[in-house]
């Protein structure tokens, strides 16, 4: 078994799995000050990851992170890794950079990068490196599955007609969040992302779903 699977059994009883990795270019390492050959990606999928830091979760104002940092940094330390996270900065690494690189993820028309089995509802929790490259799966070729969507359902569902212009309108997203008629967005999620037909299994919970977005609206509102 490769260390690339071996790392991906230890996550998954954890609610992380594996978006694949790639070797790093010299001026990559220079940017990161680094010595390191390969950058492996870690995320998360449909509500697995949500159940587990549940369980877990610790006190403090951002626990998410917290705990995210706590469980990965251990693995880190038995793969004997280097872990980063998209929470560190700033500078922030580019971990959506480092997605196009590593899976076929697009940009979609509301923003988030959507993949072609998971949709919109998966996410980048860190990335280990590892001084010596080792065998990476083949990133897969897959058309991006907003070209075929003809009807875009996503930009029609918004009840607050956040996308209506062709940008988000952030202020008119919160507004409505804050208003009684954004309570459906505010418990299950936000409608234009639900609205998308791609990975309707791996759509989150009601749980999860409002834990975002009591994050999204307290770091925008």
């Amino acid at each position: 078994m490769t260390l690339y699977n071996q790392l991906n059994d230890a996550l998954v009883p954890h609610g992380f799995i594996l978006r694949g990795g790639f070797r790093l270019e010299n001026d990559e390492r220079e940017k990161l000050g680094v010595d390191n050959e390969t950058l492996v990606l870690i995320g998360n999928v449909g509500p697995a990851f949500f159940r587990h830091f549940s369980a877990e979760r610790p006190d403090g104002p951002h626990p998410m992170d917290a705990w995210t940092r706590q469980v990965l940094s251990g693995f880190a330390d038995i793969f004997g890794a280097r872990a980063l996270f998209p929470f560190e900065g700033p500078p922030y690494h580019p971990f959506q950079q480092w997605a196009q690189r590593c899976e076929p993820v697009y940009p979609s028309p509301i923003g988030p990068l959507i993949h072609p089995k998971f949709g919109l509802w998966h996410a980048y929790r860190g990335a280990f490196l590892f001084d010596s490259p080792i065998d990476l799966p083949a990133k897969q070729t897959v058309a991006p599955p907003c070209e075929s969507c003809t009807d875009k359902p996503c930009l029609s569902a918004c009840p607050a007609e956040a996308f209506a212009n062709g940008n988000y309108d952030v202020p008119a997203c919160t507004g409505h969040l804050k208003s009684p008629e954004g309570d459906d967005c505010m418990t299950l999620g936000c409608r234009a992302r639900r609205a998308c037909p791609i990975g309707q299994k791996y759509v989150y919970g009601p749980d999860q779903a409002h834990f975002h977005m009591q994050k999204f609206l307290a770091n925008n509102g």
